[in-house]
Formats: C-alpha cells, structure tokens, sequence
C-alpha cells in the first residue's frame, strides 16, 4: 500500500455552543488517507440538500437527507455520476467485520443501498450508503475502501464522491478511479 497520510480536519456542520465532555459523542481522532483522496469543506450554511451526492450540502450533519438515505451517527456514502460504471464501497468496523446489505454487522454497521446492484433498490441513482443503525459506534479504526469494480462502458476517470458522518460533523472527501480494481482506502479512528 502507499505511504498514508495524515489529514488535519475541519468538520462541517450546525453552531452551537459546546456541549459537556459527556454529550458530544463519536468525534474523529484522525483520518488517514492513501494518495489521490482530497479532503474538502463539505457543505454551505445556506445551502440547498441535493440528493444522492454523498454530500452533507447544507451544514446540518446529515448527508442527502430528504433522499431516501438511511442515517446514523456513523456514516458512509459514494456517489458517482457515469452510470453505467460499478463503484464499491467496502466499509470495516474495528472489531474487522465488513458492513454488509440486509445485515447489520455486530457494531451496528449495515449497508442499505448497494448499487448499480438491483435497478429497483437503487431507482436508477449511483450511491452506495453504509451506516451505524443504531446505538453508540465502538471506537477504534474504521477502514473505507471505495473501488471501481467496472467501467461499463464509460470514459476513465470516475469522479467519486465520498461523504463521512460521525457524530454532528460531516466530511466530504473526493477521489478518481482510472481503471477496474483501482482503489482508495481512508482509515478514520473514532
């Protein structure tokens, strides 16, 4: 694997005066990332939510709500805009179990939408979503793979999207896929 590196972050999300030590929840110790992935500001106070950008657009700490995307403390979302190219997203907890469709890992992580997979289950949009379904997240690294499985016929790169939730603060990262099993790897420590 490349030499990681190591991001200083700047969340996005609501203003508000600081909660207690006991009320603030999942925050992000540290986000490393292999080459190529770009850390972007994530939202716009003002800002209007599009749907199934893998974007958090408005600054509220929820990524494309509104859309049909299921949430939790802890999320992860891809959206990629060439629709006939297959983009994954392979999301494992700390504990090293892989958030899978229709089962929630033992952490809580479930992947709900697993696309272009089944045309009904995606409604033709290109995002894949894996989230804490419920509870508290257990600390520790969460390792965030994004890979191309196939072009499909479509023109190199693919321009991806990835979104992060922890807690009430969003991230919005960016990456390129040039060619089938091209990857990124984010790890994020909670």
């Amino acid at each position: 694997m490349s030499a990681l590196l190591a991001f200083a972050l700047t969340g996005c999300g609501k203003k508000h005066a600081a909660a207690p030590a006991s009320e603030k929840g999942p925050r992000i110790i540290q986000l490393v990332a292999t080459p190529g992935v770009v850390v972007k500001q994530a939202c716009t106070p003002s800002g209007t939510e599009q749907c199934f950008n893998a974007r958090d657009d408005n600054c509220n700490g929820i990524i494309d709500e509104g859309c049909g995307v299921a949430t939790g403390l802890v999320q992860f979302a891809v959206a990629w805009s060439q629709p006939n190219a297959d983009v994954d997203l392979e999301v494992t907890d700390p504990n090293g179990e892989l958030a899978e469709v229709g089962r929630a890992a033992k952490s809580g992580l479930v992947k709900d939408r697993d696309c272009p997979g089944k045309a009904n289950a995606c409604r033709g949009q290109n995002m894949e979503n894996v989230y804490l379904e419920e509870g508290d997240p257990p600390r520790g690294k969460y390792r965030v793979r994004v890979r191309l499985e196939k072009l499909g016929g479509e023109n190199p790169p693919i321009q991806v999207m990835l979104g992060a939730r922890v807690g009430p603060k969003t991230y919005s990262l960016e990456l390129e896929l040039t060619k089938p099993e091209d990857e990124r790897v984010v790890v994020i420590e909670l």
